[in-house]
This record gives C-alpha cells, sequence and structure tokens, in this order.
C-alpha cells in the first residue's frame, strides 16, 4: 500500500503544487459538531438523500417546502406514528415526489431515529460517539436498521450531517485500486475493512480527516 506522502505528491504535481492543492483541500477541511444537530434534522437529511438516489437533485430541491409540509417539518415522533393510510395519502401527494417506498422510509427511519435516542439520547449524539476510525461499521449500521440508506445513500447522508466520512466516487475507487489497497470498487466485508484500515493508517501519517484524505485521493487521478 502507498504511503501518504506518495499520494499527496501525486495529487500536488497533478494541481499545480502544493498551495494550489491545499486551496482545493480547505473545502473539506472544517468539521461539524454532530453531537449538536437536532433528530429532525437528521431525518430531513435521511429523506433527502434518500429521495435524491436515483433522481435529478434539483427537483428534490425545488420540491423541498412540500417535503417538509407533507412530513411535519420532520418532527421525528409524528413521522414514525403516520399510519398506512396517511402514508398512502402521501402518494398522491403532488407536493412532493410520490415514491411509495421511498415515503414510507420515512416512518421507518422516524422509528430507526427514535430507537437510538432511546438508547443514546439523540442521533447527533450516537454519531458524535462513533469511533472515527470505524466509519465503515456506521455505514453498515445505516444500511442495517436503517431504510434505503446502504451505499452511497448512506455516506453521502452522513457527509452532509457533517460526519467525518469518505465518499467512494470514480476517483476516489481509482485512487483506492492504484494505492494497492483494494483490486476493484470495496462492496464486500473483507474489502471495506481493508479500506477501512488503509484511512485509518493514512490518517496517523498525515493527521488529516478522513474527508480530506477522500478529497485527496480523488485529485491524486482526477
Amino acid at each position: 500500500m502507498q504511503h501518504f506522502d506518495e499520494i499527496y505528491a501525486r495529487a500536488a504535481a497533478r494541481k499545480g503544487g502544493e498551495p494550489e492543492l491545499e486551496n482545493l483541500l480547505a473545502t473539506v477541511r472544517d468539521r461539524t459538531d454532530v453531537s449538536a444537530l437536532s433528530d429532525a434534522d437528521v431525518l430531513a437529511e435521511m429523506t433527502a438523500c434518500v429521495f435524491r438516489a436515483g433522481f435529478v437533485w434539483r427537483v428534490i430541491t425545488a420540491k423541498w417546502s412540500g417535503f417538509q409540509a407533507a412530513f411535519h417539518d420532520f418532527d421525528v415522533t409524528r413521522c414514525a406514528m403516520l399510519s398506512d393510510e396517511e402514508i398512502e395519502e402521501l402518494t398522491h401527494n403532488t407536493d412532493i415526489v410520490r415514491h411509495g417506498t421511498k415515503i414510507a422510509s420515512v416512518r421507518a427511519n422516524a422509528l430507526y431515529i427514535l430507537d437510538i435516542r432511546a438508547e443514546h439520547g439523540s442521533f447527533g449524539a450516537f454519531m458524535a460517539g462513533w469511533p472515527d476510525s470505524d466509519f465503515v461499521g456506521l455505514w453498515l449500521h445505516l444500511k442495517k436498521y436503517g431504510s434505503r440508506l446502504g451505499g452511497q445513500t448512506g455516506r453521502y447522508c452522513l457527509r452532509f450531517l457533517g460526519y467525518d466520512t469518505p465518499i467512494l466516487s470514480r476517483d476516489v475507487v481509482s485512487a483506492l485500486i492504484g494505492a494497492g489497497v483494494v483490486d476493484k470498487e470495496p462492496t464486500s466485508k473483507r474489502d471495506l475493512l481493508a479500506m477501512q484500515e488503509a484511512f485509518n493508517t493514512w490518517r496517523e501519517q498525515s493527521g488529516r480527516s478522513a474527508r480530506e484524505l477522500s478529497r485527496l485521493l480523488a485529485l491524486s487521478v482526477g
């Protein structure tokens, strides 16, 4: 596996030098205090990411006020108590995207958040307490216990909430392959753990966050 310094040098060469590279990395350097997030904020982001998956993002943005009204400003308790009849009614609501299983996922994810709240106080506190060295474990938790939060949907959700996670874009995957970490897009548990170990090693070598490392990997090939 390549050392962080090799990856950094290649990215700097591609982007015109270290100052230019650092300017590009600055856009992902700031971190969010995820413990301060409300559960409504979390449910809203989960919903946005679920509905954006496989869809035109700008349509979801344009209809967002309709989503807020339809789902009671993402009040977690109210969304968790949506009846089957209410969910059916929402499939006819033209103010939102009328995708039945995605609509039902709002209730399922509200219940997921309530389960986490019961044990940790809030979903934000849960994320804040999750080890930085195991973001893959959090990906798998969202996939297992959330609704439609596997793969890139869950990763984008965590990133947009402010959690320190990489995004497996095409360029990041290409860089991971080039660095000798995996030989294809990591989907198996074995490959995901190999990728996690690589990020942990690069974090120790550089002192940088997972989001910075993710961006740096992408810049080293793209």
